[in-house]
């Protein structure tokens, strides 16, 4: 199971650097490496959407946390940038779908 600690440092390593983060209300979580992304975000109507300009990266990666609990089983938590030489072709996965065991004991 992946522990709260773990979940914390892995979302921290991209917080920082963040433009914003934006959250679905189900089960899909982004941290947008840049404005492309929040423009992208706002493009697909994400309600929850925070930049950079409206909480520093120990906050957004607070509001991650806070999301991830408050999300279905199905819950993913990604780093997404418009450059395709970040991660895999513009995105990292932080916490996989499934990763969390937490649902199997629910």
């Amino acid at each position: 199971m992946l522990d709260l600690i773990e979940m914390d440092y892995r979302i921290d390593e991209y917080t920082n650097e963040a433009k914003g983060i934006a959250f679905d209300t189900c089960h899909k979580i982004y941290v947008l490496m840049d404005e492309e992304q929040v423009a992208l975000m706002r493009e697909y109507g994400y309600e929850k959407l925070i930049t950079s300009d409206e909480m520093n990266g120990d906050e957004l990666r607070r509001q991650v946390m806070d999301w991830y609990h408050e999300s279905c089983g199905l819950r993913f938590v990604n780093a997404v940038s418009s450059d395709k030489s970040f991660g895999d072709d513009g995105w990292v996965t932080i916490i996989g779908q499934g990763e969390d065991s937490e649902d199997e004991d629910e």
